[in-house]
């Protein structure tokens, strides 16, 4: 059984307060050699492994010490021939050219991938035969804690957006040197955290298809709840065909009330000291919100003669909606609160149709109706006068909506908790590696 030790000696190196039994290292002596793979023509589309014959790697394949097999494209015929290098086990692969962010990222390989090919922006680590240094182990190092932060500040460029590594440089790094034993537990620690994260990754990739199914199902009437059963046909609408007994209306039939907020004037920076809650575009995430990044005063609200939304009040991104990041974004507010100019709160008629149906609806049909409503030709947008044109299907029994509507709300509760989970594990590894990795806490 694994035990903690705390208490200890350290010693001062290069590279700062090391335990006193740990020693230094630099990578050339456990690396024979760095290499990489050549540039190729790629489809242009993102594809799914195993879809083509040979696929060529992109470079946010690698990222905090993990692959990504499935961050590849696939290469045109033309090139395929060129294709040489394939990600073997037990290695280590650099992005020694890429943004400032991403360059200097690294990801351990476990399995030689015969389909896959490496592009020249990309490094494969080749260690020497006698190195008895802990693979895994080395790839956390090396993508957390200081070393990291080195590895990048190594990268030349002139450019913003591009930087560069050397062979040289990256051979040069300096880093800590427990003993084989001691970075086999570390590895061994923190890889089977990463396999409980990925587990759980997995599982809420499962729930939202599920979910996503559910939606298609029960948002069209081809899946009917216990209780509201009926026997007649289906009818031709905008989105598709829907039950006999369920309204085709527009959203002019069944919203009262449309409403869009103001940004207060940023130079009165004493605007933004408040505590009334102000949301944008961006934080429209599908999601209920109960929080927002920034909260403003009374006088601002009145200044701008802004609206304070109620709980429960159903909002959308009305502008920018070119982009696939926010086109038929939404969300329910969980708080009273203001909204900026590019959301518009809809506030349904009492008695046909309930808010959350609406939102999930939206959810469901937001995105395409955004690409066939929305005008604009640099920016996308929606207008009240075109937000009234949307159409909208629904069933007019009100207590059939708040069915789907709770099954569907229920699902949200079950991913958000496992999603809390997950990054509850997440921030326990980022301290594990804090620790481990700089012998702070050692395992014995």
């Amino acid at each position: 059984m694994t035990q903690l030790m705390t208490k200890q000696k350290y010693k001062q190196t290069e590279i700062g307060e090391i335990p006193e039994d740990w020693d230094t290292c630099i990578l050339s002596e456990c690396i024979e050699r760095l290499e990489a793979g050549i540039s190729v023509n790629s489809v242009k589309e993102d594809i799914q492994l195993g879809h083509h014959t040979k696929s060529i790697l992109k470079t946010s394949a690698v990222k905090n010490g993990k692959f990504f097999p499935s961050e590849c494209k696939g290469i045109t015929p033309a090139d395929i021939h060129r294709a040489k290098l394939n990600p073997l086990a037990n290695t280590i692969i650099f992005s020694r050219m890429n943004t400032p962010e991403l360059v200097g990222e690294c990801g351990y390989i476990n399995k030689d991938y015969s389909e896959l090919y490496l592009p020249d922006r990309l490094w494969m680590s080749i260690f020497k035969k006698e190195s008895k240094v802990n693979v895994p182990w080395l790839s956390y190092l090396l993508s957390y804690t200081t070393i990291n932060k080195k590895i990048k500040e190594s990268a030349t460029g002139t450019s913003n957006s591009m930087k560069n590594i050397s062979k040289n440089s990256l051979l040069s790094i300096v880093f800590p040197y427990p003993d084989p034993k001691e970075q086999t537990a570390i590895a061994t620690v923190l890889s089977d955290t990463d396999e409980l994260i990925t587990s759980l990754d997995k599982l809420i990739t499962k729930k939202k298809a599920i979910k996503q199914g559910a939606m298609q199902e029960l948002l069209t009437g081809k899946k009917r709840l216990p209780g509201f059963e009926k026997q007649k046909g289906f009818k031709q609408a905008e989105l598709g065909e829907i039950p006999d007994d369920w309204e085709i209306k527009t959203f002019s039939d069944v919203i009262e009330g449309f409403s869009s907020g103001q940004t207060p004037y940023r130079a009165i920076k004493e605007y933004y000291s408040g505590q009334i809650p102000w949301i944008t575009s961006g934080e429209l995430n599908y999601n209920m919100i109960t929080d927002t990044i920034e909260k403003i005063t009374k006088e601002a609200v009145r200044k701008t003669n802004l609206k304070i939304l109620p709980i429960g009040t159903f909002i959308f991104a009305i502008t920018g909606l070119e982009a696939e990041g926010t086109r038929g974004s939404c969300a329910i507010t969980g708080i009273e609160a203001t909204t900026n100019q590019s959301c518009m709160a809809l506030y349904p008629k009492k008695g046909q149709l309930i808010t959350k149906y609406l939102f999930y609806y939206y959810v469901q049909n937001g995105d395409r109706l955004a690409l066939e409503y929305c005008q604009g030709t640099k920016q996308q947008s929606y207008t009240a006068r075109i937000a009234k044109k949307l159409p909208i299907t629904f069933p007019i029994n009100l207590e059939e909506q708040t069915a789907i509507a709770t099954i569907l709300s229920d699902m949200d509760s079950e991913l958000e908790s496992l999603e809390k989970k997950r990054d509850k594990y997440l921030m326990i590894k980022q301290g594990m590696m804090q620790q481990l990795l700089t012998g702070k806490i050692r395992l014995i």
